[in-house]
């Protein structure tokens, strides 16, 4: 899942409205100029983090977890992304109680279904947005097939676009009727709740205007160093620690008082967010 989520990070200069890179850090999606991550915010998704994993503690362990809180946060990100468009497009128009998430999917008509795959890549019906799959997921005695249609959903959404290759596959490290997850379907819903619900907890920049998603690179690298040790892998093998990117930053510009360009063929994110910085 990982890497679709790079690939997908290209759509998403179409989400983010402008200087959105495809990186090595499979979800970070860089904005030039934002603001880096502040310390308070570090601190406090690397908590929540770190409680999910408590709380999945003798389930979903090691590698296999990173593929799920990276899952549920891009869910997450898409869908309050997706909802910010359309909210904006109307209230621009002057209808400045227009709400996406409250419409109900018999108001959409294929006309602006169209149209948003066009300009966002994917499509989502209200119902299927994060908050309001969250919204009924205590009680969802079926919720891992609520996710499995959902994520389906986003896929299917693509076909025969530009954005299909990108999309394709996306959510296929996220098993929602794994084991793992519990033995039973019961058992495994109430996990899949606990992890929407910590998501759900989290502060994600998910504006298509301002988006940084420096945290998403965050919890990349954060999860990295939980189990990639564990794992038998490197974390350098996955993503450029944010000192190595100040670094080379710092040695690229040496003596320039500005930068035009930075050409980097390999990995987007190793130098351009340190620039930004």
């Amino acid at each position: 899942m990982t890497e679709q989520m790079k690939d997908v990070s290209s759509d998403a200069e179409k989400l983010s409205g402008g200087g959105t890179e495809k990186t090595g850090s499979a979800t970070k999606i860089v904005h030039s100029g934002a603001a880096a991550v502040s310390a308070n915010e570090h601190a406090e998704l690397h908590r929540i983090i770190w409680r999910i994993a408590n709380d999945l503690r003798g389930s979903v362990d090691g590698w296999d977890f990173k593929q799920y809180v990276l899952g549920m946060m891009f869910y997450r990100f898409i869908s309050e992304n997706l909802s910010e468009y359309n909210n904006k497009y109307e209230h621009d128009a002057g209808d400045l109680d227009f709400d996406y998430a409250k419409l109900h999917n018999s108001d959409i008509d294929q006309d602006l279904v169209h149209d948003i795959i066009e300009e966002r890549g994917f499509f989502l019906f209200p119902s299927q947005l994060f908050e309001n799959v969250y919204a009924q997921a205590r009680t969802d005695e079926n919720l891992n097939e609520t996710f499995e249609k959902v994520f389906q959903a986003v896929e299917t959404s693509t076909k025969n676009t530009q954005s299909e290759r990108n999309f394709a596959g996306l959510f296929d490290d996220f098993d929602v009727n794994s084991k793992k997850l519990g033995s039973s379907v019961q058992d495994r819903n109430k996990t899949l709740y606990k992890l929407m619900s910590a998501v759900a907890e989290m502060k994600l920049e998910t504006s298509y205007q301002q988006s940084t998603n420096d945290t998403f690179g965050d919890a990349y690298e954060y999860l990295m160093g939980m189990y990639a040790a564990n794992a038998g892998k490197s974390g350098g093998e996955y993503y450029t620690p944010q000192e190595v990117s100040e670094l080379l930053a710092r040695i690229a510009t040496d003596g320039k008082k500005s930068v035009g360009r930075v050409y980097e063929p390999k990995t987007s994110d190793l130098i351009r967010p340190a620039l930004a910085a």
